[in-house]
């Protein structure tokens, strides 16, 4: 059984889709959720699943070592980012290579990159006009949205559309394919 910690840092729509996912599996187990932001919406999903939730401590995590004792006293095999909005330090991508995913609101290597996340991204395929948009699930690298990309998907972006209208879309994408694609991880079926 491949234990699961699932890095949040807002509301955590993305999070409890996840947990529900593999809430029966015998393959894997949402075991930790880890969080930087004091009340945020994720600490309660983790509470009310009896999920043992770990708050980030921002100087221990980018200059210390990242939580990874933690993690590794917890038996934690894979990472999965649903809207953490922290880099993860290198140290900790060094330790999980090739067992950290994320999923980015756009359409990679498009609107990616430093303070590119919700809202912003959204404002931005807009703004540039773009006649699409969707998800990008990739690896996590040493660079922000960079790794390897496992899967993406897309939706047209309408006229009228605006980031309120697209963030639902965006969000109906995130909800529908990452755990599906995160159980493929897991089981060899995508190549990280």
């Amino acid at each position: 059984m491949k234990k699961i910690a699932i890095f949040a840092t807002g509301a955590g729509s993305n999070a409890r889709r996840i947990i529900e996912a593999f809430r029966d599996s015998d393959e894997a187990r949402v075991s930790m959720v880890a969080c930087n932001k004091q009340g945020a919406g994720v600490t309660h999903i983790a509470a009310s699943e009896g999920i043992p939730l770990l708050m980030l401590e921002k100087t221990r995590f980018f200059d210390g070592d990242g939580h990874l004792a933690d993690l590794q006293a917890a038996g934690i095999d894979w990472i999965v980012l649903a809207g953490f909005l922290w880099k993860v330090p290198d140290g900790l991508v060094e330790a999980y290579r090739n067992r950290i995913v994320n999923i980015h609101p756009a359409l990679l290597p498009k609107f990616g990159g430093k303070g590119m996340y919700g809202p912003h991204v959204h404002e931005a395929v807009i703004r540039a006009g773009e006649k699409e948009s969707g998800i990008t699930i990739h690896m996590v690298d040493e660079r922000y949205d960079h790794g390897k990309t496992v899967f993406q998907a897309s939706i047209p972006v309408e006229d009228g559309e605006t980031p309120e209208s697209l963030a639902a879309k965006i969000h109906r994408l995130e909800h529908l394919h990452y755990p599906d694609v995160i159980r493929k991880l897991l089981s060899g079926k995508l190549p990280s």
